[in-house]
């Protein structure tokens, strides 16, 4: 018999069988009968799946073992009263603490909080129907790793489809890139960054594979000093083309996937979740937005919060630098709103939410799948609201505009140290130190005695370096560091980001003075296997990635993000300006 079988069996109502577990904050079904096995959750028969009757129940993910304390029963309709005096009083469960979950943009965080406290399998297939999906190709990865960082690229269109957007400007528009954030989530799950890059950053869109409707690829050409809004829209590019550009103007970082979002999904969403809290210091009446707010705290949705987010003329010095901070400011007050009790205690917010979230979203084949939508959102709720932080890619006027600044360029100066730290998985708030020197010492492989450079054997391949970088390297390592049990065998199998050292356990002190002596960082070091050099003995493989730069270049990595303007976390609260 199931668990719906076995409460009508004891007149019982099967929604009181869901029980909430203080330890994740998630309903979980048990059973009252001593020894019961939980079953895979369901709903009840008529109600639709995701929700329960009483109001406060929700369909559980799969989590912890519930509490040994249960809920009181509900009497099911139609059984015999209870004789006076033995009514049963209802334990009220404890609230788990406020889930700490990480959410950007309308989309990804409507997903994350139905994929892990309010809807169950079925639930979670609905959803994925709801999703569109694009095929760009080898721009983003097939599949999602939960034990490394990850690049997520939000992008919001300004596509003028769907009821009510008619009458925006533009109405004709392609879809381009209008806003645009690049979301890094580190490997340990401490921090992450969210990188906004300005619609109006001149760059160069590199040549673009893009899948047809009949199954071809067409490539469409590059085109040089263009604003970075173009890469989408613009001549059939797709968000892959936006990826790339990213990765063509950040010296190296690839978004693994996309998500991205339409003017839908700011109004949806706020609507949903009852308003997101703003605040300014000063009134608003911008003609143009028809934003009309005064002076101090507000609460806005609809088609208040799309005009909030697309004014311009409101804010600084009526550019898109001023605005980008103050959609910084709104993401990070619906990401609170998001995960406050209020709402993740409200199972008609949380559905309400899931639908307006996934029919706005559009995302790459690689997240498609519920299991992969599950395990990111996984993922992005570890991170503490306190190290998310948000800031823009340093940019300076472009002199090419002459006397009136309409675009900007890259700032040559500060912008390669905030993409090294983004590429190096370098946070940029302060994480416990005792907790981070733990995981840096752990990750460094390495410890102990020194090999002189006559004991190292190694061999060299090209993987990605300039070519002639692996020959240059033997001459380097053999005739100025005395490596001389080197040798250079051509080109890898594959293409590398980065370089790579691996080696056997017996070559652990070789490898770490070869480390040294390249000026490696601990995360290159790849415990493995050797293979036998043509001396038939065995030699640690380096293989030269993309970031290498010529021999006696060191590659450590950053151990500081640099102090980048303007920069903000998201459990500040502020005011637009």
């Amino acid at each position: 018999m199931d668990a719906q079988g076995r409460g009508r069996a004891d007149n019982i109502d099967p929604a009181d069988q869901w029980v909430l577990n203080p330890n994740t904050g998630e309903y979980e079904l048990r059973l009252a009968a001593p020894g019961a096995q939980s079953s895979v959750p369901r709903p009840r028969r008529g109600t639709p799946a995701g929700s329960a009757q009483g109001g406060t129940r929700t369909a559980p993910g799969r989590g912890e073992p519930a509490p040994d304390v249960l809920p009181g029963q509900r009497r099911r309709r139609g059984a015999p009263p209870e004789p006076p005096g033995r009514r049963r009083g209802r334990t009220k469960p404890k609230k788990g603490r406020a889930k700490k979950i990480l959410l950007w943009t309308g989309g990804s965080m409507a997903f994350v909080l139905v994929a892990v406290t309010a809807a169950g399998y079925f639930y979670l297939q609905h959803l994925e129907g709801n999703v569109s999906t694009t095929d760009v190709g080898d721009a983003a990865k097939n599949g999602f790793s939960k034990d490394e960082a990850f690049n997520i690229l939000i992008i919001g269109t300004d596509k003028r489809t769907g009821k009510g957007n008619e009458g925006y400007g533009d109405a004709g528009s392609v879809g381009h890139a209008d806003t645009n954030i690049l979301l890094h989530v580190s490997k340990d799950r401490t921090n992450a960054t969210a990188l906004s890059i300005p619609r109006d950053l001149i760059v160069n869109v590199p040549d673009c594979p893009t899948k047809q409707p009949d199954g071809t690829t067409k490539v469409i050409p590059g085109t040089q000093n263009v604003r970075f809004n173009t890469s989408l829209g613009q001549d059939g590019r797709d968000p892959g083309c936006t990826m790339r550009t990213v990765k063509e103007i950040t010296g190296g970082i690839e978004p693994d996937h996309f998500m991205m979002l339409d003017f839908n999904a700011v109004k949806t969403l706020t609507t949903a979740v009852g308003g997101v809290d703003v605040c300014l210091k000063h009134a608003v009446n911008d003609p143009k937005s028809h934003l009309k707010l005064p002076a101090g705290p507000s609460k806005i949705e609809g088609e208040q919060a799309l005009a909030f987010v697309r004014t311009r003329h409101a804010w600084g010095n009526q550019g898109d630098l001023d605005r980008i901070k103050v959609q910084q400011q709104f993401m990070a007050s619906l990401m609170r709103k998001m995960a406050s009790s209020d709402t993740l205690t409200n199972p008609s917010k949380l559905l309400d939410l899931a639908e307006a979230a996934t029919k706005a979203l559009t995302v790459d084949t690689g997240l498609h799948k519920v299991s992969t939508l599950k395990d990111v959102a996984l993922e992005l709720k570890k991170v503490p609201t306190k190290n998310i932080t948000f800031l823009t890619v340093p940019v300076v006027d472009n002199p090419a505009d002459g006397p009136v600044h309409k675009t900007v360029i890259v700032d040559p100066n500060m912008a390669p140290e905030v993409f090294d730290a983004i590429k190096n998985d370098v946070s940029f708030t302060t994480v416990k130190k005792k907790e981070k020197a733990a995981k840096t010492a752990a990750s460094d492989p390495l410890k102990g005695s020194r090999s002189a450079a006559s004991d190292v054997r190694v061999d060299i391949y090209n993987g990605g370096a300039p070519a002639g970088s692996a020959q240059a390297t033997l001459s380097w390592l053999q005739n100025d560091e005395g490596v001389t049990k080197s040798s250079q065998l051509g080109n890898a199998g594959k293409t590398l980001s980065k370089t790579t050292l691996e080696y056997s356990p017996d070559q652990a002190d070789q490898a770490r003075k070869l480390a040294d002596i390249m000026g490696l960082p601990a995360s290159a070091l790849k415990p493995g296997k050797s293979e036998k050099n043509d001396q038939g003995l065995p030699a640690i493989v380096l293989t030269l990635g993309q970031d290498f730069q010529g021999p006696g270049t060191p590659l450590t990595a950053p151990t500081k993000a640099p102090d980048v303007p303007n920069r903000s976390t998201a459990d500040k609260v502020q005011c637009a300006s």
